[in-house]
């Protein structure tokens, strides 16, 4: 799978905030990351292309799909750590000391330390990717997790992330709490 096939993913119909430009948005905040190495810049932007590459919102195996095809595809020297960092989107739980993981969540959950109009944009295109769940399932379900995000003593394990999105990723969260109940 060359970058043309990635790109051809990331622009399928059924995408809507799981798409090209979410990883783009990745890419541009992890050019903002200061203190990385050329190598270490290598692994965190494959992983930022492959972590959403199979995504069908009725599964819930897309990451470890999404790890086993970056594995095969990215140079064998990387693969495995590549892998490893995607696997770690199915929760967004870094252990401590993982410096890599720590930036690839915090970067992935950055939209929820966007402004506000920016925020409710994600929202929207996040119900759209789930438009086959009944309005009242959604509702139960997005607000289950959202609060779990919203319960984490930190929601960014990277402290310069955590420092810049924190206060405004707990606004969004309360704001659309608030709608879904």
């Amino acid at each position: 799978m060359n970058r043309e096939e990635l790109v051809a993913a990331y622009t399928a119909a059924n995408r809507h905030y799981h798409n090209l430009a979410h990883i783009e948005d990745c890419l541009a905040v992890l050019a903002r990351v200061d203190n990385l190495s050329a190598a270490e810049r290598e692994i965190l932007t494959e992983a930022i292309w492959w972590h959403d590459v199979v995504y069908d919102p009725t599964r819930s195996d897309n990451e470890e799909l999404s790890a086993q095809l970056a594995e095969q595809h990215v140079r064998e020297d990387i693969g495995a750590e590549v892998a490893r960092l995607i696997s770690l989107t199915k929760t967004h739980d870094v252990q401590p000391g993982d410096r890599l993981g720590a930036i690839l969540i915090s970067i992935d959950l950055s939209i929820l330390g966007a402004e506000p109009a920016r925020y409710d944009a994600y929202a929207a295109a996040i119900r759209q990717e789930f438009i086959h769940v009944p309005e009242a399932d959604y509702r139960a379900g997005r607000a289950r997790v959202l609060s779990q995000f919203a319960a984490r003593p930190v929601i960014f394990p990277d402290e310069a992330f955590a420092a810049r999105y924190d206060a405004q990723a707990r606004e969004n969260l309360e704001r659309e709490l608030a709608a879904l109940r």
